[in-house]
């Protein structure tokens, strides 16, 4: 009995450093060997307007280029809106048109006419009075009452501010509409057409566009629901860039730099390395395992590092385990970013 639970401690013991000697970087000289994930951004895509969903073009997995439509909501509302708002432009136009041309010649003579009758009527009834007036001086008063003088009076009077009234309508025809008229009825059409563009920027946005290439991770709505910026309709997963996040333990973190050459092997395809270079190098320490609390454990400081790839067969998944390999040997091209 003794001898098979010494062999058991034997066996876990073997296991346990072959384990440990896995998970922590290969000390090799001129290389570095360290674990980590993919990442990839992703990219929550909402309509900015609330309004029903007509149509959901993208499925889960579909790939999608940059400006390609995926959703469009209903836009008869606004339609009906630009509709109306084209006819008031048309009508406003028409007025400031109207302005911009003043009087026409019809016009301006109409009002000629009305002054010489209403010069017409004055003259008349100044020799009405006139005559009154003589009938009265020569008959002493006898002739013609003093209330039929009053009213001669009274309707010269009248024919009087008629003529002027006449004259004053003759000059703003010949001075054409004022300045101020002109400037507000050009301000109220600059608001129909602010208001047009501000439709049309609407009718515009109805339609979800893919901002950039990617790969479509979530269909979060479907044709019938009310879409608001609030909820995400699509989630993308950009297909470039792609990294593999690592992190390094403080003694090997001079060991590499921004843009040295790496190679990046994941379990699925062990024999097809895919090439990347060392790109951001964090200026924070971390400690891990954060959720291991030991004395030992948390001195034990790491450096995050992205290891930039080219995936051009698409075989990176988000999250997936990959083993980074960095010849530190070889001179490494300082101009990457970090």
């Amino acid at each position: 009995m003794r001898k098979l639970v010494v062999l058991i401690l034997i066996v876990a013991l073997a296991v346990g450093v072959g384990w440990w000697q896995y998970t922590q970087p290969a000390q090799v000289e001129g290389r570095l060997v360290l674990y980590g994930n993919v990442d990839i951004r992703q990219v929550s895509l909402a309509f900015s307007l609330s309004e029903r969903i007509t149509e959901m073009s993208v499925e889960e997995g579909d790939r999608v280029v940059q400006g390609q439509a995926l959703a469009r909501l209903d836009t008869e509302t606004l339609k009906l809106q630009i509709a109306r708002t084209d006819a008031a432009i048309a009508a406003q136009q028409q007025q400031v048109d109207k302005l911009h041309n003043g009087s026409r010649p019809q016009e301006i003579a109409q009002a000629r006419a009305q002054v010489e009758a209403a010069r017409a009527e004055l003259g008349l009834a100044r020799s009405r009075l006139n005559r009154l007036l003589d009938v009265a001086q020569k008959t002493e008063g006898r002739g013609v009452s003093a209330h039929e003088i009053d009213a001669a009076r009274a309707q010269l009077r009248a024919s009087q501010a008629q003529l002027n009234s006449r004259e004053q309508a003759l000059a703003l025809a010949d001075a054409g509409p004022r300045a101020e008229d002109i400037a507000q009825a050009e301000a109220q059409l600059q608001a129909l057409r602010a208001d047009r563009s501000l439709q049309q920027h609407q009718l515009e946005l109805s339609t979800l566009i893919a901002p950039t290439d990617a790969v479509v991770r979530s269909r979060l709505l479907e044709p019938g629901d009310i879409a608001s910026p609030q909820k995400p309709v699509y989630t993308l997963a950009l297909t470039d860039p792609k990294w593999v996040r690592v992190y390094v333990a403080e003694p090997d973190l001079g060991r590499i730099r921004p843009g040295m050459a790496a190679q990046v092997v994941t379990d699925s395809y062990p024999d097809q390395p895919i090439e990347g270079r060392v790109g951001y190098i964090s200026s924070v320490a971390e400690f891990t395992p954060k959720s291991v609390q030991t004395e030992s454990l948390r001195t034990a400081l790491v450096y995050e590092v992205r290891i930039l790839v080219e995936d051009v067969g698409d075989r990176l998944r988000l999250g997936m385990p990959a083993t980074v390999y960095i010849d530190t040997g070889a001179a490494g091209d300082s101009s990457g970013h970090s």
